[in-house]
C-alpha cells in the first residue's frame, strides 16, 4: 500500500514538482519560490538536515587561526586549535548567549565574551569565569564548553557541518559529487588554498533560483553575451575551441549535479589561450602532459582541458572554470538570500597566473563583474514576476528529457536538484529534527 503524500500547512509537496517521464515533462509550481510557510519548512527540513559547507581548511592554516561566518543561519567560528585540529564552534557564549568572537578573522589562543568576560580556549573549553567564588559547587565548567554542530567532517579540504546528528556520512552524502571535488583538489600536489578576501552580497530572489542558475548553461549565450564579447576582445578565447558551450550534464545523486564542457577560455591550471602569449604555449602543453602522467591520460585531460560547474545540495556552488570559485548562499526570506564567494587556487602558483585567476574571479563572478550582476538581475526579474503566479503557476524544466545523454544546455541538472528538494520536503512529520543534546567542541 502506497503511503499518502505528506501534507504540511495545506501543502502537498509531491504536487509542487510534477514529473511525467513518459511525456517528457517536468514542471515546478511557482509557489515553491515565494511561499513563507514553505520557506519556514525548508529551514527545518533541508538546512537543518543536510551537510552544509562551512569553509576550507586552508583558511585556517596555522594553530590559533580562526574565521567567523554564518552557516545555515548560525554564527560559527571556524578555527584550528593548538593541537592542529580544525574545529567548528557555535559562536554563542554559554552564559547569556552573546557572540564570543566578533572579529572576522585572526589568530587567538582564546576567545573572551565581551559581555561578561567568560573565556574559552580554541578547543571550545571554558577556561575562565570572572569571580568564580560566586558560583555554587554544582557549577561545572566542563559542561559549559562552546557547542559545535552535531556533525563536522571534511573531504579533500572542504569542511561541512550538519545539524542532524543522524545524518548519513559526508562521503555517502556527496555521492558522485566527490569525484569533482577530487578533480579540483588534484589541481596541485601541494594542495589548494583559499585566497585572501571574499565577496559578500545579497540577491533579492529565492535561493533555489541561484542554485538552478549555477548549472544552467542554457542562459549563458543570451544573458552573458557581453562577457563573451569581452573575452573575445581581450584575447582570452582559445581559437581552437568550439564556440558555444559544448558539454554534458550529469545527475550526481542526492540533489548534486554538474555540467562539464570543453573550455573555450583560458584556464591558468594548464589550458593555454592567446592571453598567455605564444612564448608560453609549450609550457602549458608540458603542464598538461605532467597532469596526464600523474593522473592518467583521461583524467589529466578532463582536469586541464574541460571546465565544470558543480552544485552540492542544498547551497554550495563550485565553478571550476577560468579559476576555481566557491560560492555559498543562505536565504533569510523567501525572496532574499545572502551569498559568499571565495577564490581557490593551487599553492605556489606563478604570480602572473595568480593575477589572471583573480582578475577572472572579479571580472566574471564579482559583485560588479560581467556575469554576476546579469544573473542577479535575471533572478530578481523572476522573483518580481512571481506576482503573476496566481495566473502563471508553473515553471517548465523539461528541456532534454527526451535525450539519452542531455547536454550542458539542457535541464537534467535542474531536475536533479528539484527531485531532492521534493523528496526532503515530503518526509513525514514524525521525522522532524530535534535539536537537542548537541555535543561540545567537535573536531574534523
Amino acid at each position: 500500500m502506497t503511503a499518502a503524500p505528506y501534507v504540511a500547512k495545506g501543502i502537498n509537496f509531491d504536487s509542487l514538482v510534477v514529473e511525467d517521464a513518459a511525456q517528457g515533462l517536468f514542471r515546478v509550481h511557482r509557489r515553491s519560490l515565494a511561499d513563507a510557510d514553505i520557506f519556514a519548512l525548508e529551514k527545518r527540513r533541508i538546512f537543518d538536515r543536510c551537510w552544509i559547507y562551512a569553509g576550507h581548511d586552508s583558511e585556517v592554516p596555522a594553530p590559533g587561526d580562526f574565521r567567523t561566518r554564518s552557516v545555515a543561519g548560525r554564527p560559527v567560528i571556524l578555527c584550528r586549535d593548538d593541537g592542529g585540529l580544525v574545529r567548528v564552534l557555535l559562536n554563542s557564549c554559554r552564559h547569556r548567549g552573546a557572540q564570543v568572537c566578533t572579529e572576522a578573522k585572526g589568530n587567538a589562543r582564546a576567545f573572551q565574551c565581551y559581555y561578561h568576560g567568560w573565556t574559552y580556549n580554541n578547543r571550545g573549553a571554558l577556561i575562565g569565569v570572572p569571580d568564580p567564588s560566586s558560583y555554587s559547587p554544582a557549577f561545572d565548567r566542563a559542561k559549559l564548553a562552546l557547542r559545535s554542530p552535531p556533525r563536522t567532517d571534511s573531504y579533500r579540504g572542504f569542511i561541512f557541518v550538519s545539524f542532524d546528528p543522524k545524518v548519513t556520512s559526508l562521503r555517502d552524502y556527496l555521492a558522485g559529487a566527490a569525484e569533482y571535488l577530487d578533480i579540483i583538489a588534484d589541481h596541485c600536489e601541494a594542495g589548494m588554498e583559499v585566497l585572501p578576501g571574499s565577496h559578500s552580497y545579497c540577491i533579492r530572489s529565492n535561493w533555489k533560483l541561484l542554485m538552478e542558475n549555477a548549472v544552467d548553461d542554457f542562459h549563458v549565450m543570451t544573458t552573458h553575451h557581453r562577457f563573451l564579447q569581452y573575452l573575445q576582445d581581450s584575447n582570452q578565447l582559445d581559437p581552437e575551441s568550439p564556440r558555444g558551450l559544448v558539454g554534458v550534464a550529469r545527475d550526481l545523486g542526492n540533489g548534486h549535479a554538474v555540467v562539464e564542457r570543453k573550455a573555450p577560455w583560458a584556464r591558468p591550471i594548464a589550458k593555454w589561450s592567446p592571453i598567455f602569449g605564444d612564448e608560453r604555449r609549450a609550457e602549458f602543453e608540458h603542464r598538461q602532459s605532467e597532469f596526464e602522467q600523474r593522473l592518467g591520460k583521461e583524467r589529466g585531460y578532463r582536469l586541464t582541458q574541460l571546465n565544470r560547474n558543480l552544485i552540492i545540495f542544498p547551497n554550495l556552488m563550485v565553478n571550476d572554470i577560468m579559476g576555481v570559485i566557491i560560492r555559498s548562499c543562505y536565504p533569510t526570506r523567501p525572496d532574499f538570500m545572502e551569498v559568499d564567494a571565495w577564490c581557490l587556487a593551487p599553492r605556489g602558483e606563478r604570480r602572473d597566473d595568480r593575477k589572471t585567476r583573480l582578475e577572472n574571479f572579479i571580472s566574471f563572478l564579482g559583485p560588479a563583474g560581467f556575469a554576476n550582476p546579469d544573473d542577479a538581475e535575471a533572478l530578481e526579474s523572476v522573483q518580481r514576476a512571481l506576482g503573476t503566479s496566481g495566473e502563471v503557476e508553473w515553471s517548465d524544466m523539461s528541456r532534454g528529457m527526451a535525450k539519452s545523454e542531455p547536454a550542458a544546455t539542457d535541464e537534467l541538472q535542474l531536475r536533479a536538484f528539484w527531485r531532492q528538494w521534493r523528496r526532503l520536503m515530503s518526509l513525514p512529520s514524525g521525522d522532524e529534527l530535534a535539536l537537542s543534546g548537541l555535543p561540545a567542541h567537535a573536531a574534523v
